[in-house]
């Protein structure tokens, strides 16, 4: 990764520019879909995990 922005940085053409502009937004794009996906999946899983836990008593007496 170092290399790529060393490379980008030296560049003097403007295509570079709009190319890295494209990636980057194409990147930006991938992680708010991954984080929305996970982000459904993991208020699913901690609904259950409450459910679980609440249906359990726990024994005090030692």
């Amino acid at each position: 990764m170092k290399t790529i922005v060393t490379n980008f940085l030296r560049t003097e053409d403007g295509a570079a520019v709009v190319d890295m502009t494209m990636l980057m937004a194409a990147l930006v794009g991938l992680a708010l879909a991954v984080t929305a996906s996970v982000s459904n999946g993991m208020e699913d899983l901690s609904g259950d995990l409450s459910t679980t836990m609440v249906d359990h008593d726990v024994n005090a007496a030692f």
